[in-house]
């Protein structure tokens, strides 16, 4: 499976913006999901995870009720709303698939083993 990221952008702060990782092929639906994101200079993050079947999430602290998590099966498509962006939320973001069939959205980023390419989210003060 590949995954494709995108959705990011360039937004003020306080405003909102909807990334989509897209997985090639049927067997997306079968991954837990994780979203993470990389700063310059700062270490790859856990942000937010969903399990296969979309039924629970699970987010970073940092995220504090501003961000949700989503999937669409049926597309193959995984959701991260972020609102209420911050400066400092200002990273390159990745989605990714936990292909080990596990149940459980796992927050190290070793644990995933497929990548997208990452997107872009910018914001301004």
């Amino acid at each position: 499976v590949q995954l494709q990221a995108s959705g990011g952008g360039l937004v003020q702060a306080g405003g909102s913006l909807r990334l989509s990782c897209a997985a090639s092929g049927r067997s997306g639906s079968r991954y837990v999901m994780g979203w993470f994101r990389q700063a310059p200079g700062k270490e790859r993050e856990f942000v937010a995870g969903i399990t296969r079947s979309g039924a629970t999430a699970n987010y970073a602290d940092f995220v504090s009720g501003r961000f949700t998590v989503s999937r669409d099966n049926a597309k193959n498509t995984v959701y991260l709303q972020m609102s209420s962006l911050k400066p400092e939320d200002t990273a390159v973001y990745y989605c990714a698939a936990d292909t080990s069939r596990s149940e459980n959205v796992v927050r190290f980023a070793v644990s995933y083993d497929i990548w997208g390419q990452g997107t872009q989210v910018t914001v301004s003060s």
